[in-house]
């Protein structure tokens, strides 16, 4: 009888395993870790004036920056006490980037 016993190699099995663990690194946990990475540098560098959406949907624009929260006018005299981590993205970036792509479908169409 030639050939081997049928077993397959036990270090195949580690190189497999090896593998699956560094394609859920690259396409799971390392895009987590860099939005969250942005997000915390985001809620960083908040400033009176800007524009921002609440993960609650509000919408409103910053009056005062305190170091773990801020105060929100959502209204005419309307003013909110809310924590940083509570804010979801800034809304003038999101107009901005609307505006810009607008503006380039519009010269493209002229």
């Amino acid at each position: 009888m030639a050939g081997g016993n049928g077993q397959p190699n036990p270090s195949a099995h580690l190189f497999l395993i090896a593998g699956i663990f560094v394609i859920m690194y690259f396409f799971m946990i390392r895009p987590q870790s860099k939005k969250a990475n942005e997000q915390r540098e985001f809620i960083q560098n908040i400033q009176k004036g800007d524009k921002v959406v609440t993960i609650g949907g509000l919408h409103g624009k910053v009056m005062k920056v305190d170091e773990t929260s801020l105060l929100l006018e959502v209204d005419n005299n309307v003013k909110l006490r809310i924590e940083k981590t509570a804010i979801s993205f800034e809304y003038t970036k999101a107009l901005r980037a609307a505006a810009a792509v607008a503006s380039g479908t519009e010269e493209k169409n002229s």
